[in-house]
Formats: structure tokens, C-alpha cells, sequence
């Protein structure tokens, strides 16, 4: 019987141990009309630069133990750079919108300390980043701002789109990067899970 009373007491305190786990759990909810997304690329003699809009981005992530899940989406339709040509380059031969019209990022994890209301934090968040069909594992760096509810959250990472499958849309005398840079800033809501 004693036994039974411990095995008892040792899931009692195993399932509070876990509702107390996942009650610390916080929703990040990112809002597209408060999102940025800027690319830029070298191409010879200038930059090109462009943006493209998030579709929408929800994570849950668990500062205790730092599991996370969700998904960033971006449109991959979305692309912009000011000239109608190189935008349906872009679209039709590098990207292949017309067949992955979606750019994820699913994150895993996030390591580093979660920062507090009217905190700063830099953190990393490992996940797979998916872009022409294909998941390729991916360490995101994050600099999170929290205030009242709100969350801020900034992030600068290199694309290496050639040596992830997609064609280099240069010529041999239009020479085009065979990386993209990229800058996140994302505006969104932070609560509690219950």
C-alpha cells in the first residue's frame, strides 16, 4: 500500500511539476502590419534591395526549459525591390513562388535568458528555416524587447541561396551575390499560456 501511496505521490507531484512547467509557457503573437522585412544582395557595381511581408508568425516558447514550437511565415509572393523585372525574376526563376509560396521558420528552441518586462535580451532560437521546399536546420538570432504586453523582436541573418538549391539569377556580366542578407523587425503581443 505504501508503495502505491508513493508511486501515487511521485505523479502527483510529476503532473503538477508539469502544469506548473506549462503555465510558464508565453504565446508570442507577431502582427504583419507592424512587421519588416528587408533582403539585400550585392549584384556588381550595386546593392539590390527589397522587402517582403510576414504572413503571420505565432510561437509558444517555454523560458524554463527553452522548447519552443510555432512558425514564422513569410510570403514568399511578397517580394518587392522597385523594378517590375527583377521582381518577376526573382519570383520566377530564384524563389519559384508560383510553387513554395511560403518562407517558414519553425523554431525548436531558444537559448539564452528570456528578458522580463522592460527588458532587452539577445538569444538564439534553433529551429528549420524552410525556403524552396527545403528545411535546412537554423540558427535565428533574436534580440527581444518586452514592455507591457508588447513585444519587439529584431532579428539579422544570411541567407546562402545558391548553396541551398536555388539558382543565381546573374549572368556573366551581371554578376549577382550568391547570399542574401536579411533584417527582421517584428512587432507583436506576449502572454501567458494558461
Amino acid at each position: 500500500m505504501r508503495k502505491a501511496n508513493g508511486f501515487v505521490a511521485t505523479i502527483a507531484i510529476f503532473t503538477a511539476s508539469l502544469a506548473q512547467a506549462q503555465s510558464r509557457s508565453l504565446k508570442i503573437q507577431l502582427d504583419p502590419a507592424q512587421t519588416e522585412i528587408h533582403f539585400q544582395v550585392s549584384a556588381g557595381l550595386h546593392t539590390i534591395r527589397g522587402t517582403f511581408k510576414l504572413k503571420n508568425g505565432e510561437f509558444i516558447v517555454n523560458p524554463d526549459s527553452g522548447l519552443a514550437e510555432g512558425q514564422i511565415l513569410v510570403d514568399a509572393t511578397s517580394g518587392e525591390t522597385g523594378n517590375p523585372r527583377r521582381n518577376k525574376q526573382i519570383q520566377d526563376v530564384v524563389l519559384e513562388s508560383h510553387r513554395y509560396p511560403g518562407i517558414f521558420f519553425h523554431p525548436t528552441s531558444i537559448k539564452g535568458s528570456f528578458p522580463a518586462d522592460n527588458e532587452t535580451r539577445q538569444m538564439v532560437s534553433d529551429g528549420t528555416f524552410n525556403i524552396h521546399g527545403a528545411d535546412h536546420p537554423f540558427q535565428l538570432p533574436l534580440n527581444l524587447q518586452v514592455a507591457s504586453g508588447n513585444i519587439i523582436l529584431t532579428a539579422r541573418f544570411t541567407v546562402p541561396y545558391v548553396a541551398w538549391g536555388m539558382k543565381n539569377p546573374g549572368t556573366f556580366f551581371h554578376r549577382v551575390g550568391k547570399q542574401v542578407e536579411v533584417e527582421v523587425k517584428a512587432k507583436g503581443k506576449i502572454q501567458k499560456e494558461e
